[in-house]
């Protein structure tokens, strides 16, 4: 709990545009806008065809203000729009991916501001992002950062990684979606338990209720996470959209919906030339070479 409850915001925001400026091309600089003030943008793999997003607000153990989150969707919207990314990975540092909301930023708002501007709305980007989002959890995932890792669509973790929703324990609740995703991931019963007592559960314990898809040691996390962007970025980009969105709709449908929402998917991707590409180059024994379309 005092980790989440001090990680209030810091102002030394040159540093980060400095870092920033050096760690990515001008090109893909000037297309994002330039100028993050808490979060560092590149382009990684060895085609450059992984988008990177690194929270950095080391002071704060990266907690989630509104601008940082605002920043979050101007890059995945510059990666949406860039043909050459086909994956995207959010990090931390080794410490915290993201030790919880600003509680600073949040502490005076009224019911009336929250209702009234649909507090945290814009947080939800991550999740409607069409290309497949990594999250690559180091220490910390409390609040927020736990809700900003459940909106990507795989979570690698590092062993030291620790998961949990501790709002209960400042008198609210979650509210980007820690309920919702946490109790369709872990089951009722251990999301319950996360959610009412404010405990913490472990990268292993996060591995075994599926949570989460795989551990690493601290130091290969990153690396490994790219490694996963590059395999899903060699695919075709177009078919991957289909795929992650079949995936996401089984937790909207019914079996027999989603069944039906698969199927035309399935129909639709024969109208790609990907599709024939893939199947062609299957079965002439060589590697396929997709071309988005």
């Amino acid at each position: 709990l005092f980790l989440f409850c001090v990680v209030f915001a810091d102002n030394n925001s040159t540093s980060y545009i400095g870092s920033f400026k050096i760690s990515v091309n001008v090109d893909f600089w000037l297309h994002t806008g330039g100028n993050y003030e808490y979060i560092l943008v590149e382009k990684r793999g060895e085609k450059k065809n992984v988008g990177f997003i690194q929270l950095n607000r080391p002071k704060a153990l990266n907690a989630l203000c509104d601008g940082l989150m605002k920043e979050v969707g101007q890059a995945l919207d510059a990666f949406e729009a860039d043909g050459d990314v086909g994956a995207v990975v959010i990090t931390g540092s080794e410490k915290a991916f993201a030790a919880g909301a600003d509680i600073k930023e949040m502490q005076n708002r009224t019911f009336q501001e929250c209702y009234g501007g649909n507090f945290l709305a814009h947080w939800n980007r991550v999740s409607t992002v069409k290309k497949p989002v990594i999250a690559a959890v180091n220490g910390f995932a409390l609040g927020g950062g736990c809700e900003l890792a459940m909106m990507c669509d795989i979570i690698y973790a590092g062993e030291k990684a620790q998961f949990g929703q501790p709002e209960i324990l400042l008198g609210t609740i979650p509210g980007a979606g820690g309920t919702q995703r946490l109790t369709r991931a872990v089951g009722k019963s251990l999301a319950m338990e996360m959610v009412l007592t404010g405990d913490r559960i472990g990268a292993q314990e996060a591995k075994q209720s599926g949570l989460v898809s795989k551990v690493y040691p601290v130091e290969q996390l990153v690396s490994e996470a790219v490694k996963c962007g590059e395999k899903i970025a060699a695919n075709s980009k177009l078919v991957s959209a289909m795929a992650k969105e079949a995936v996401n709709a089984a937790f909207e449908l019914t079996l027999a919906e989603g069944n039906r929402l698969e199927k035309r998917l399935f129909h639709a991707t024969f109208a790609t030339d990907d599709r024939k590409e893939g199947m062609t180059a299957f079965v002439e024994k060589r590697k396929a070479s997709f071309q988005d379309n």
